[in-house]
């Protein structure tokens, strides 16, 4: 566990940041199985297929093994947020097998990390022409009828994103400096795709290209020694590139292992250099001469 210290006015304040930040996608479901599970069944009540099932208890464990076989202390702690949905809950109950509850600190139910709105029953035909309509559009602005666009999920994973910074800032989850903590975030493939992309500052045309986590895969945002996260302290670059992170991007990655919190990395081309032309030291000269 670090801990952190910020500067507030004249008063300061130390606060503990969690080893890891795991976020989870939920088993198979019914309606990942059939699209017609959606036109008799609301969304939030799909359940878990017997294989949705059997995944979120290989998913338990393998955190499991995460957690116990990285750790330099064995009275680790978990804390979970799970999104409302039926699908989500049972993955979280088949998880929540693996570990004692002397482990586990708590959970919260968060609606705001819940699935994208498709908008109430969907019916097979009319969302299939929806879908190829979001493809031409793009995927992160198109809003379905009477249900959302990305974006829109954007904004309201900001939202948890910003309470879940005061919880940790604030000690909100009563950690004791001794224990290592890690944070699980149970939601959807979008949600997870849209809460890395908040976090690591990733722009539109960026998430466009991120493929979606399979049901119960799982990314591990891990806390570097300097303070910042990183997938790439978990996760191989071999992984990353199948996930639709660029060269550009990996890199970043693994320019946070080693950083300290709160630096920028000036080599991120995505701050700068899409935005601007640049001209090379000779031509710079050149028009500061013009000038004078």
């Amino acid at each position: 566990m670090s801990v952190h210290q910020n500067n507030d006015g004249d008063k300061q304040r130390s606060y503990l940041l969690p080893k890891r930040i795991i976020l989870v996608r939920h088993g198979e479901s019914q309606g990942n199985l059939d699209d017609d599970a959606y036109s008799t069944t609301p969304d939030h009540k799909i359940p878990l297929t017997e294989l949705g099932i059997t995944q979120a208890r290989h998913c338990g464990s393998h955190l499991k093994s995460l957690i116990s076989a990285n750790t330099t202390s064995s009275d680790y702690r978990l804390y979970f947020y799970v999104s409302p949905y039926e699908r989500t809950r049972s993955t979280l109950r088949e998880i929540g097998r693996f570990f004692s509850k002397k482990h586990i600190i708590g959970v919260r139910e968060e609606c705001r990390i819940r699935e994208q709105d498709f908008g109430n029953f969907q019916v097979s035909e009319r969302m299939k022409v929806i879908k190829e309509t979001r493809e031409k559009f793009g995927r992160f602005y198109y809003r379905f009828p009477e249900g959302e666009s990305a974006a829109d999920v954007f904004d309201r994973v900001s939202s948890f994103f910003e309470s879940l910074w005061r919880d940790i800032n604030f000690n909100r989850l009563n950690i004791d400096p001794s224990q290592e903590l890690n944070l699980v975030i149970l939601s959807h493939g979008l949600a997870a795709r849209i809460f890395l992309m908040k976090w690591f500052k990733w722009t539109v045309e960026q998430f466009e290209l991120l493929n979606n986590l399979e049901n119960c895969e799982f990314r591990v945002m891990e806390l570097g020694e300097g303070g910042e996260y990183s997938l790439a302290m978990h996760h191989t670059e071999e992984e990353m590139l199948e996930w639709g992170l660029s060269p550009a991007m990996i890199a970043d990655q693994k320019w946070r292992i080693n950083a300290s919190r709160g630096d920028w990395n000036e080599n991120c081309s995505w701050f700068f250099d899409e935005f601007f032309d640049h001209l090379t030291d000779a031509e710079e000269e050149k028009k500061e001469d013009d000038t004078k």
